[in-house]
């Protein structure tokens, strides 16, 4: 097996495992823009409620493809998900955009199924690619004090460019089209997700498994009793702080129509909306980005605390200043943009970071996969509860409906900096290669015959040295 080349084509192996979740911020960032277009066109026309059912789809597509693909990238292989993931994506971003049917009805109902099976090629790229490029970050080439920020680029940053480009997109075809072709805009604006897609898929061609999985993998045989003794409580600690994270980041894009709405004075205008909407995404970029450059200064463990709390002070900021800064809504839309970056700053870079490398490289795709979804899970959760949490704070003040959603998404910032605090472990330089390590002397003094992880057909062009660990022989 040829040897990776070091330095320049090392990194890129890491944006070529990390580069697809761009699809995952795209195809997120895109549907409120087709939601708007279709409203426009169909008017009444289009079946009550598809808004919320469409959202719903997506984020059930999405689960599905972290759950399964977590178990695919562990027992059959890191780049088989990737290319499968790559695929669905790919193929369902077209037919997205070709969606058809008999009246609107049929024509939502085939939109729906559409992005429910898209949600699943960008769940997929969760345990495979994130996973993948999680590893590649420990391979020769890769200076010790930068393993941690360029996985940051290459997985919540390329996320947040999604999100960017799926507003900007919308607008420019407006621009292109006009307002009486507003068809090709939805369309084309779907559409366009395939060219992503397939760069990356060509991309991946010719890649090769990562070391850490060639060497570590367990294709059978999954002492999931022992791993789950081992590690549950770690798992359980990122699994509640993704479920906030996403609970706070995914409802709080609802504000930035407040924002929209104030500044532009109720616009209906196509241009100005989706303008606006291209600044407010444009927030996340900051945090993402300079926080990437942190991480590796003091951790993924600190950086994430630090990014929370940080994300609660404005929050709080805001809630409680809420009546003054309602005559400023510069102000308004600056603090709420650091209060997003913030967001991206400190979860939103470290989540990934901190699944990946908590977890031994034999189920790393399964405990990526299952805290990913837990997340997704609080951001539907969080969608659906935004709007009563809201009523029940109206009941008492005006005011307190408007600002209840930061006062309650603050705290749970502030808790799950308590949860990081107390619950996750710090990660260190090579880290995965330490954690591999231990976990085989686990499962050797448990009696697990360790022998038999890895793939032992390439174990010969391995660039790994085998790490000779005793084996306790199990009594009689």
């Amino acid at each position: 097996m040829a040897e990776p080349k070091p330095g320049l084509s090392q990194v890129s192996l890491i944006f070529a495992c990390g580069t697809a979740l761009f699809s995952d911020g795209y195809a997120n960032g895109i549907i409120g823009s087709v939601n708007t277009l279709l409203g426009r066109i169909y008017g009444t026309a289009i079946p009550t409620g598809y808004h919320e059912t469409l959202s719903s789809l997506a984020f059930a597509g999405t689960i599905v493809g972290m759950l399964s693909f977590g178990y695919i990238s562990d027992r059959i292989g890191r780049k088989t998900g990737m290319m499968v993931a790559t695929v669905i994506v790919a193929v369902f971003s077209l037919l997205s955009a070709a969606s058809a049917g008999k009246h609107v009805t049929g024509l939502i109902n085939m939109l729906s199924a559409c992005r429910f099976l898209l949600g699943i090629g960008v769940g997929a790229e969760y345990p495979c690619g994130s996973v993948a490029a999680s590893e590649q970050t420990e391979e020769e080439g890769i200076a010790k004090n930068a393993q941690n920020r360029w996985f940051a680029l290459a997985t919540n940053s390329m996320i947040d460019a999604g999100f960017v480009i799926a507003a900007f997109v919308p607008l420019v075809l407006y621009w292109i089209f006009g307002e009486h072709h507003l068809r090709a805009v939805w369309r084309i604006s779907l559409g366009l997700g395939f060219i992503p897609a397939m760069a990356v898929l060509l991309w991946r061609l010719r890649m090769q498994e990562p070391t850490r999985y060639r060497k570590d993998a367990i294709k059978r045989n999954v002492p999931y009793m022992l791993i789950i003794k081992r590690y549950w409580l770690q798992l359980a600690a990122i699994c509640i702080t993704w479920f906030i994270y996403d609970w706070i980041t995914y409802p709080f894009g609802i504000y930035s129509s407040i924002i929209i709405d104030a500044v532009t004075n109720k616009s209906a205008a196509l241009p100005v909306v989706f303008g606006w909407n291209v600044v407010i995404n444009l927030f996340y970029i900051p945090g993402t980005i300079g926080g990437a450059f942190l991480i590796d200064y003091l951790g993924p463990k600190n950086t994430m605390i630090l990014g929370l709390l940080l994300q609660a002070l404005f929050g709080f900021i805001m809630s409680g200043l809420y009546t003054h800064l309602a005559n400023h809504i510069g102000a308004f839309a600056v603090l709420y943009g650091l209060f997003l970056s913030f967001g991206e700053l400190g979860p939103g870079n470290n989540l990934g970071l901190l699944a990946a490398k908590t977890s031994p490289t034999a189920i790393r795709g399964q405990f990526y996969g299952v805290a990913a979804a837990i997340g997704k899970v609080g951001a539907f959760i969080g969608t659906h509860t935004f709007p009563q949490i809201t009523d029940s704070f109206t009941a008492r003040s005006a005011t307190l409906g408007i600002t209840g959603p930061f006062w309650v998404g603050s705290a749970l910032a502030v808790f799950s900096a308590i949860i990081t605090f107390f619950f996750i472990r710090p990660l260190t330089t090579d880290g995965m290669a330490e954690e591999d390590m231990k976990f085989r002397e686990y499962l050797s003094e448990h009696g697990y015959d360790i022998s038999q992880m890895g793939l032992h057909d390439e174990a010969s062009s391995s660039r790994v040295d085998s790490i000779d660990v005793p084996e306790k022989k199990i009594e009689a």
